[in-house]
């Protein structure tokens, strides 16, 4: 996951070296495969690479193209063989990601990019135009900011250049905290107003002075897949998750694969091994690295992760993450975080020695699997799809197996789809989706639509209601990787094979059933695994929420933030009432859970917040708060030079686990 910065000067004139030296020192820890640079009327590019593939060692980047445009991508091309073929005698200049990149978009222009496969991030200056394109994947798994001012623009991989060289102090974005309070930001918000995020799916056309936000690219809701059999869905299922686990395996060092003990890690790994097995991701390495707690009743994994270790031959590494030494936030004192941390914990010690002993540069995670592939036992979903489409008959089955199944009144279960389908001002939210209590009403008010209670009914005509539900899966999924952090000790790139686009576009357009039927969650996915996944992890049943380390985490995030006696940022912002606050916490401490996820998410930024004002870094004025730019600037210059190596971005090394 290579970095990249850049900067426009509208009247032609390049930046001092200086700025630019300040910039490079930034990005030079992400990228040590080399830096390099392109200088010509006012545009200054940056590139440090990280090489995570044979062919990325191939490439010279800033790459410049026939016609004179000049790109910088950070990415993997997944389907490189299928450009190659389709540009046939196009301006190819090499094999490698960026030269296809390159000429693709030197024969289609913006088009090109529904073209591109993968995860990736990129920038294309095009000096005959005088225009700036920048663009993301269809999910958003690699960041890019950026940050129009009034004679240029800015734009990074990382936040902080945008920050610490912004012309005034960044007002912190409202929008962007209520989002973080609810169901996380929308995926073009940051903190701070005037820096946004490039949206997934999407390209951002400069030509000064006009920003042009173009989508791309999006699911089709009227494509459909229809089988006669469920042995042909299942082949088809083992293709296309074949292909996304084998375009994940392209790497130049041994990967690491995340094995908890579930149906989605294992069957990443199980079919990784197959893989390589079969001579089709040949100098493969796959090693793994499992979780496990004493301290959690209900989450025993070991027996789990076992089984796969069992069938592959190979015992991976198990980390305690009850134990002080296998995990915890990893804090230091003198660390300037512009960006709230990750809300997982950081795994450290053993891991980070085995994964720079190893050399392991590509962790897999099995992120996603159950949001995609009906990890979650509704029948809402399939029975509203035969609602809409008038299919009464079978809509008719359906709710009696259903019911029965659930072993509720079919009466409770047609109400639980038709409520979908009814106005909200009739039907008021489930309580799960309604704003917090203590949240102020004034704060929802302004920024309703950060909040999950907007209108989220059925739509009667259009796509298929399944595919709506589907398409709020991908909003969510959008917005949690837009709020990871990059990781820097040591240096990963995260890949998800449960997010691949081809993969993704054939499970929408199956029907639901195959996802889910009664009493079978994940009915195709434990079909078509058969012999590949051991039996013990297809039969299982679902994986039992963990309650004892969040509520371990919340009630020492808690402490802290009482120790300081200091009324609550977020209140003085006029986003909380902290007496409600407290209130919701004495109520999950006695065992009320339903809260412990969001009030978590506000401690965590309550404490990010704290953590700027403590140091003058945050100032307020009444609801309004801006960060001192100098004071952070200070801060930065004045870490020692190997502290001032270590972007302000990142808190520490941090493993997500997959649950």
């Amino acid at each position: 996951m290579s970095v990249q910065f850049g900067r426009w000067n509208y009247d032609g004139v390049s930046e001092a070296g200086n700025f630019l030296d300040e910039v490079g020192r930034l990005l030079r820890p992400f990228g040590p495969g080399g830096e390099a640079a392109f200088h010509e009327n006012g545009v200054d590019m940056l590139y440090c690479a990280f090489h995570t593939t044979p062919e990325s060692r191939q490439e010279v980047q800033p790459h410049c193209s026939a016609s004179g445009a000049v790109v910088t991508w950070d990415g993997r091309l997944d389907n490189r063989a299928e450009l190659i073929a389709a540009l046939g005698d196009g301006p190819l200049s090499g094999d490698n990601d960026v030269s296809v990149v390159a000429a693709a978009y030197e024969r289609w222009g913006v088009d090109c990019f529904r073209r591109i496969l993968g995860d990736w991030a990129l920038a294309i200056w095009e000096p005959n135009l005088r225009s700036l394109v920048l663009a993301k994947d269809f999910l958003g798994t690699r960041h890019l900011y950026y940050s129009p001012g009034r004679d240029h623009i800015l734009w990074s991989t990382l936040i902080d250049p945008l920050v610490l060289f912004a012309e005034n102090d960044p007002a912190l974005n409202e929008g962007y905290i209520a989002g973080w309070l609810s169901s996380l930001p929308a995926a073009h918000e940051t903190p701070y107003a005037g820096i946004l995020a490039v949206p997934p799916a999407c390209c951002v056309v400069i030509t000064p002075p006009k920003v042009v936000v173009r989508r791309y690219w999006e699911f089709d809701g009227g494509k459909t897949i229809r089988y006669r059999s469920d042995a042909d869905y299942e082949e088809h299922f083992r293709e296309v998750f074949g292909k996304a686990v084998l375009r994940r395996l392209r790497a130049d060092s041994p990967i690491l694969a995340e094995l908890s003990g579930g149906m989605d890690s294992s069957s990443i790994v199980s079919m990784a091994d197959r893989l390589i097995a079969s001579g089709a991701s040949p100098g493969t390495s796959l090693s793994t690295v499992s979780y496990y707690s004493d301290l959690e009743p209900h989450w025993n994994e070991r027996p789990y992760f076992a089984k796969v270790e069992q069938q592959r031959g190979r015992t991976g590494l198990h980390i305690d993450t009850g134990s002080r030494s296998g995990s915890g936030l990893a804090r230091r004192p003198d660390q300037v975080a512009l960006l709230p941390g990750s809300m997982h914990p950081t795994a450290q010690g053993e891991l980070r020695d085995r994964m720079l002993a190893h050399q392991h540069r590509v962790v897999l995670s099995g992120m996603g699997g159950d949001e995609v592939l009906g990890g979650v036992p509704t029948p809402v979903p399939e029975l509203a799809d035969l609602l809409a489409r008038a299919r009464l008959a079978c809509f008719s089955r359906k709710l009696l197996a259903w019911a029965l199944q659930q072993r509720r009144p079919w009466i409770h279960v047609l109400w639980d789809v038709l409520r979908e389908f009814l106005p909200r001002i009739i039907v008021p939210q489930p309580e799960h989706r309604r704003p917090a209590a203590w949240l102020l009403s004034d704060f929802v008010r302004r920024n309703r639509t950060a909040f999950p209670d907007r209108d989220r009914r059925f739509r009667w005509f259009g796509p298929l209601p399944s595919f709506q539900e589907n398409l709020k899966a991908i909003d969510a999924l959008r917005r949690h990787l837009a709020c990871t952090c990059l990781v820097l000790d040591p240096l990963y790139e995260k890949r998800y094979p449960f997010l691949d686009r081809t993969l993704l576009e054939f499970l929408y357009a199956i029907p639901r059933e195959q996802l889910v039927r009664p009493g079978q969650r994940r009915s195709l996915m434990r079909r078509a695994l058969i012999g590949i996944v051991p039996e013990e992890v297809l039969s299982r049943k679902r994986k039992a929420f963990t309650v004892h380390a969040p509520i371990v985490s919340l009630r020492a995030r808690y402490a802290r933030l009482a120790a300081g006696g200091n009324e609550m940022i977020l209140r003085s912002l006029g986003c909380a009432d902290a007496g409600r606050v407290r209130a919701e916490y004495e109520e999950v401490e006695q065992g009320r859970a339903e809260g412990a996820i969001a009030l978590a998410r506000a401690l965590a930024l309550e404490e990010w917040l704290e953590s700027l004002s403590a140091r003058e870094m945050l100032v307020t004025s009444g609801s309004v708060a801006r960060l001192n730019v100098r004071r952070i600037r200070a801060a930065v210059e004045s870490l020692s030079p190997q502290r001032n190596a270590i972007p302000a971005t990142v808190e520490a090394s941090h493993v997500q686990l997959s649950l």
